[in-house]
């Protein structure tokens, strides 16, 4: 498999990164890495080299960037020097000696030094004079040890052994799969009738690869589990794979209901977790005398980030469950893993799925839309209800996205605003148009007459570097009245 990486001049994508990590808000990202100068600390550039040898793609180191984003040029003899003692260390300090190869770029009028360090392909890379738990990855842009999990889950996935192909119970008996397995739900869902015999039934799981022949038993992959398990705290190691929603009485995490720990597979539980959010998201209120209940958020929303969420989470991650947690004040949904993608190209890159079979399999299902198209139809129903901007949050070790209820324009922070403007911009680039004032009141529900409210917003945010204003006479940019987003 031949990634976009290799296809384009290392030296074309690692400017690329550069640019993108000090752009829109300068920040180092897992693929590139910012040197002031040559460290002295031999066993700390080691840890580098390690990590971006372990990441998928490989990764760069450039030096000419201060931490905070000022650059300066890097002279012959700084480079040499530079790329000798690298050189070094890739030879000498790893169990895995690694090939490195540099080039020296001008960027913005100053002399960059790059240094590619490419993916290996046995891996996980690690340290010479210890152990294979002496290995290091990229996370939020730092060099971290990987803990003995990750090292585990890169050792399986370098062998070609995914996740949903790994076996949850092996040895079943056929009354077992059944007892275990939700099947009537999988007919269900597949609009086909349930087989009389209990053969058939087994020959259409088998088919699916949610179970395995092993001799005159069978082995219930992970796939088949996490789909479709009646219970999945049966099955030894998955018991973190269950979705656990938690509500709050007020706006933080100091009281709380008891918390709900939803058992059922992903495909058999779906509209059962989505019905249940729904229920305790909705709000009473009073219209023309009647009470009514209103839903906090669109159905389709709610829907497209669950579904994101267990589709996108780290299985391999021990430890941390899927979290759907409700506020009085907004709704939170969290899955284990960082993002594969920058947070701010949500809307228009299609995602690196972690767990591609599951994605295939839950769309089949009708259970959620496209893959790569979730973000954009979930942002999109906010939209039209005239709420807030979700919020994508970027942890160590999690992704985060927030959902808000109706607040009217004065009751939005700065963030709120410029968040609701970049994320409208990004829409509307993708329908093949153009931001303008007017489309941004309308999806704020501002009237015309309050149009100078919303030029502050548009400015706020071409500060921030999210968007920027377009024109085909580039010295006209400035004056423009429409706007694309900063990567546009």
């Amino acid at each position: 498999m031949h990634h976009i990486y290799y296809e384009m001049n290392w030296t074309e994508q690692a400017i690329k990164y550069l640019k993108d990590s000090l752009y829109p808000i300068p920040a180092e990202l897992n693929m590139i890495d910012w040197k002031s100068g040559l460290s002295s600390k031999t066993e700390r550039l080691a840890h580098h080299l390690c990590a971006f040898a372990n990441q998928e793609g490989g990764g760069f180191l450039v030096y000419g960037v201060n931490d905070d984003a000022t650059m300066f040029s890097v002279d012959k003899e700084q480079a040499d020097e530079i790329i000798r003692k690298l050189g070094n260390i890739a030879r000498n300090n790893l169990m895995q000696p690694l090939i490195l190869e540099h080039a020296t770029v001008d960027f913005n009028g100053n002399s960059l030094l790059f240094i590619h360090i490419p993916e290996n392909v046995e891996k996980p890379v690690y340290l010479r004079g210890g152990t294979i738990y002496d290995s290091y990855r990229r996370s939020v842009g730092q060099t971290v040890k990987m803990s003995h999990q990750e090292v585990k889950q890169m050792i399986a996935e370098s062998q070609g052994l995914l996740f949903h192909e790994q076996t949850a119970l092996a040895n079943a008996t056929a009354d077992e799969v059944l007892r275990l397995l939700d099947y009537d739900c999988y007919f269900r869902l597949t609009n086909r009738n349930l087989p009389e015999s209990k053969t058939a039934i087994l020959g259409a799981l088998d088919s699916e690869e949610f179970i395995v022949k092993h001799g005159n038993s069978w082995n219930i992959t992970n796939l088949g589990a996490l789909l479709f398990a009646r219970d999945l705290t049966v099955f030894k190691g998955l018991q973190y794979k269950t979705l656990r929603i938690i509500l709050y009485t007020g706006i933080n995490r100091i009281d709380a209901h008891p918390e709900l720990n939803f058992k059922n597979g992903y495909a058999c539980g779906f509209e059962h977790f989505i019905q249940f959010i729904m229920e305790r998201t909705s709000v009473e209120v009073i219209e023309k005398v009647f009470r009514e209940t209103k839903a906090s958020y669109p159905e389709k929303t709610v829907r497209e980030l669950l579904a994101n969420a267990i589709i996108h989470q780290d299985l391999w991650q021990n430890g941390m469950h899927t979290m759907v947690e409700i506020f009085t004040d907004r709704t939170e949904i969290t899955n284990p893993g960082t993002p594969l993608v920058d947070i701010n190209r949500f809307i228009d890159t299609p995602p690196k799925s972690r767990n591609e079979k599951i994605a295939i399999l839950m769309h089949f299902f009708d259970l959620c839309e496209l893959r790569g198209s979730g973000i954009d139809r979930a942002i999109e129903a906010v939209e039209k209800a005239i709420l807030p901007a979700p919020k994508f949050i970027r942890g160590d070790f999690y992704t985060k996205v927030i959902i808000y209820p109706k607040k009217t324009f004065a009751q939005m922070s700065k963030d709120d605003r410029i968040r609701a403007c970049y994320q409208h911009c990004c829409l509307k680039y993708m329908e093949n148009k153009k931001m303008t004032n007017q489309s941004f009141r309308e999806r704020m529900g501002i009237e015309e007459k309050n149009y100078s409210i919303v030029s502050r917003v548009i400015r706020d945010t071409i500060t921030a570097g999210l968007i920027k204003g377009y024109s085909i006479d580039e010295a006209q940019v400035k004056k423009s009245t429409s706007y694309i987003p900063y990567w546009g």
